[in-house]
């Protein structure tokens, strides 16, 4: 069998490569919104504030930045299901398949919270952001048990426009700073959770003991 020739190549002064140098993750703009309106954008501040209250453990949805996460998912790939197969035909899919019609999560989140704006003001004359912490909750536990139905479309059931929301609200909560939620990662810090630290295996046999040092984001700020 010939021995092919091997070609060999001399590096030196730096190294040929620098972290994330072909796709760097890049922290989102906490300022303003990119995808919602600002009725929309009140609404949706409303309503992670009431699936994650603020009580002496974290902040709640709002103050951790749980909206301005679902705001920058829904104005990119996620939002528009880039990265999904969306052709048709669409068929009806079992409880445990979740959305299988056309619309993108973007479309859904704009025709959900227009619907849920027609709900409380059909109901109470008000948007759902001035409605009190108890009325909202009741809305909410409607929308999650069937007690309330909006006005979508066929495919889309309220109780998926709900799921949709805490799935996304609990992303925010926990993701990385760096998606815009877990401000001062608050959720982190409650639960112990170190973060991308490079190292902690002197710890990772300590059950039940708490993580002595503060957690660590992906672009490096501490907490």
């Amino acid at each position: 069998m010939p021995i092919l020739a091997a070609h060999g190549e001399t590096i030196s002064g730096k190294l040929p490569w620098s972290p994330f140098a072909g796709e760097p993750p890049r922290p989102v703009n906490p300022l303003g919104w990119y995808f919602f309106h600002p009725g929309e954008a009140a609404a949706v501040e409303a309503i992670v504030d009431r699936l994650i209250p603020a009580d002496h453990l974290s902040p709640g949805g709002k103050d951790c930045g749980c909206a301005v996460f679902i705001d920058r998912q829904l104005a990119g790939s996620f939002g528009q299901a880039s990265r999904l197969y969306n052709k048709g035909p669409f068929m009806p899919g079992l409880s445990t398949q979740g959305y299988q019609g056309d619309l993108t999560p973007a479309g859904r989140y704009r025709l959900g919270l227009r619907a849920l704006a027609d709900c409380t003001n059909s109901t109470y004359k008000k948007d759902f952001v001035a409605l009190t912490p108890q009325q909202q909750d009741t809305v909410l536990a409607g929308l999650d048990t069937g007690k309330i139905k909006l006005k979508l479309r066929a495919g889309f059931t309220t109780k998926e426009f709900f799921e949709l929301m805490l799935q996304n609200t609990v992303e925010g909560f926990f993701a990385d700073p760096l998606y815009g939620g877990n401000r001062g990662m608050a959720s982190w810090k409650m639960i112990g959770f170190p973060g991308a630290r490079y190292d902690y295996r002197d710890h990772i046999d300590k059950h039940n003991v708490p993580y002595p040092k503060g957690p660590v984001s992906i672009y490096g700020m501490e907490g």
